[in-house]
C-alpha cells in the first residue's frame, strides 16, 4: 500500500478551510504545510480543521521547496492562481488548483506552457463534475446515441455581498463556468462559438449583469443553451442547475440533485445505476491522487480545462459586442497576448514552439 501523498496547501480562507477538511478525511493524503499571507489565520485554520501542529508559512517558497512535499493544492483567490501554480510547477510540484484555472485565457495558456516546461501535472478542480447522480446521468446519456441539444436552467438568489456584487458579469464569470464545463463533459466534443445576451433585472442587488442567456455551438453541430439568474428568488434550482439532454436515441433529465431519469426513443425507461464514489472536491482530490500514483490524464487537466475558461471569456465578449463570438478568435487573441507578456524565457519559448494554439488545447 502506498504511503499518503504529502501535500502543501496554499490558501487558508473559507474555501481553504473546506479543503483542509477534505484532506483530513482522505487517508491517502497528508498535509505537510499550509501557506497563507496571514500566518495567524493559517495557524488557526490548521488547528481547527484537522491539522493541529502542521507547519505554516507566508510564502510558497517557505514550504513548497521542502523535500517532503510531493504536490501542492492551490486554494488562493483567482488573481493569485497563475503566480502560485507557476511557482509550484517550476519548483517541481504537480498542482491541484481551485477553479478557475486563471483570471484570463491568456494566463491559462501560459500555465499550459508552464506545465509542459516543468513536466508536471496541473489539474483544475471542477468539483461539480463529481456527483454520484451525475455519474449515473452520464451513463444514461451514453446509451442514448448522438447528443443534439443540451439545456441547463440555473436560477438562484444569493446575497453574497463583497466583490461578486460589484463584478461586471458575476453570473457568467463566477458561476457559469461550472455549467459550461459540465456541458463540455456531457456533450463530449469541444465548443465552437457562442451568442450570449447578458442583462441585469431592475430588482437586482448586483451591480453588474446577474442574468444571462447563452447558446453555444459544439463540434458536430450539437447546441448547448444556458439560461440563468443570480437574482431569481423563489422555486430556485439546484446549484448544479436543471439539465435536459436530447439525443437521437432518447432524452435524459437531471434536476441537479436527485436521481436522473431517461427514456429511449420507444418510451422505455433507462436504468439508473448510482455507485458509491467521492463527491465534489473529495472526488477531484481522489482523482488527483490516483493519477499521480497510477498515471493517466484526469478530468480538469490544464490542456483541456482552458477551454472551459475560454467559454466564459467568449460569452462575456459576445454580451459586450452583441454578436456571435467564436472560441477560435478568443484563443488566437489570448495566445498573442500570452506570448507578448510572458516574462519567463523558457515558457515563452514553449509557447512559440506550438504548431498552433488550436493543436495544443482541448481534449487529449
Amino acid at each position: 500500500m502506498s504511503e499518503p501523498l504529502r501535500l502543501v496547501q496554499v490558501g487558508a480562507g473559507g474555501m481553504g478551510r473546506t479543503w483542509l477538511r477534505a484532506l483530513a478525511a482522505n487517508p491517502d493524503v497528508r498535509l505537510v504545510g499550509l501557506v497563507d499571507l496571514d500566518v495567524d489565520a493559517a495557524r488557526r485554520a490548521a488547528d481547527e480543521e484537522g491539522w493541529p501542529g502542521v507547519e505554516v508559512a507566508t510564502m510558497v517558497e517557505g514550504l513548497g521547496s521542502r523535500p517532503e512535499a510531493e504536490a501542492l493544492v492551490n486554494v488562493t483567490v483567482p488573481v493569485a492562481h497563475h503566480a502560485v501554480s507557476t511557482a509550484a510547477l517550476l519548483g517541481g510540484l504537480p498542482v491541484l488548483s481551485e477553479k478557475p484555472l486563471a483570471e484570463s485565457v491568456a494566463e491559462g495558456l501560459s500555465m499550459v506552457a508552464v506545465s509542459e516546461v516543468a513536466g508536471r501535472l496541473l489539474m483544475v478542480s471542477q468539483s461539480r463534475r463529481y456527483w454520484r447522480h451525475l455519474s449515473a446521468y452520464r451513463r444514461q446519456i451514453a446509451g442514448l446515441g448522438r447528443v443534439g441539444t443540451v439545456s441547463c436552467e440555473f436560477f438562484k438568489a444569493p446575497h453574497f455581498g463583497g466583490f461578486r456584487e460589484e463584478m461586471a458579469y458575476p453570473l457568467l464569470v463566477d458561476m457559469a463556468i461550472h455549467q459550461f464545463d459540465l456541458a463540455r463533459d456531457l456533450i463530449g466534443t469541444e465548443p465552437v462559438s457562442v451568442f450570449c445576451d447578458s442583462f441585469n433585472p431592475s430588482w437586482s442587488w448586483f451591480g453588474g449583469d446577474a442574468a444571462a442567456n447563452a447558446v453555444f455551438e459544439f463540434e458536430g453541430g450539437a447546441r448547448f443553451s444556458f439560461t440563468g439568474s443570480w437574482c431569481s428568488p423563489g422555486l430556485e434550482t439546484s446549484w448544479n442547475g436543471r439539465w435536459r439532454v436530447s439525443a437521437d436515441g432518447g432524452t435524459a433529465l437531471w434536476d441537479g440533485d436527485g436521481e436522473p431519469v431517461a427514456e429511449d426513443a420507444d418510451g422505455s425507461s433507462l436504468p439508473v445505476v448510482v455507485e458509491d464514489e467521492p463527491e465534489q472536491i473529495a472526488g477531484s482530490l481522489a482523482e488527483f491522487v490516483a493519477v499521480l500514483r497510477e498515471g493517466g490524464v484526469p478530468s480538469g487537466e490544464v490542456h483541456a480545462n482552458v477551454l472551459s475558461l475560454a467559454m466564459v471569456e467568449a460569452a462575456t465578449r459576445s454580451a459586450e459586442a452583441g454578436r456571435r463570438v467564436t472560441i477560435a478568435e478568443v484563443l488566437d487573441a489570448a495566445y498573442a497576448t500570452a506570448v507578448e507578456v510572458e516574462q519567463n524565457e523558457a515558457v515563452r519559448t514553449q509557447l512559440l514552439s506550438w504548431p498552433s494554439v488550436h493543436a495544443v488545447v482541448g481534449r487529449r
